[in-house]
């Protein structure tokens, strides 16, 4: 590899706006915002939604059925 090219990676930790929820990771961004975490100083980065609040990995996400083409025939004509 080619020595000064690559970004600077540290860990950071990373806090959900909704749930409040936080988990530390390695990354390359960098924030001015610093949290304790486990007994050290992190930056600190927001966002917007985490495996804690997303609604897949919550369980409350709303799943549609589509009726296919038979089926949407046979309940107009009254054949199902």
């Amino acid at each position: 590899m080619k020595a000064e090219i690559h970004p600077d990676y540290h860990q950071v930790v990373f806090v959900d706006s909704t749930t409040g929820y936080k988990f530390l990771s390695g990354s390359t961004r960098t924030s001015d915002e610093t949290i304790e975490f486990e007994g050290a100083t992190y930056p600190m980065i927001r966002v917007e939604i985490t495996s804690d609040s997303h609604p897949f990995y919550t369980g409350k996400q709303k799943f549609t059925t589509a009726d296919g083409a038979v089926d949407k025939f046979n309940k107009k004509y009254g054949l199902a």
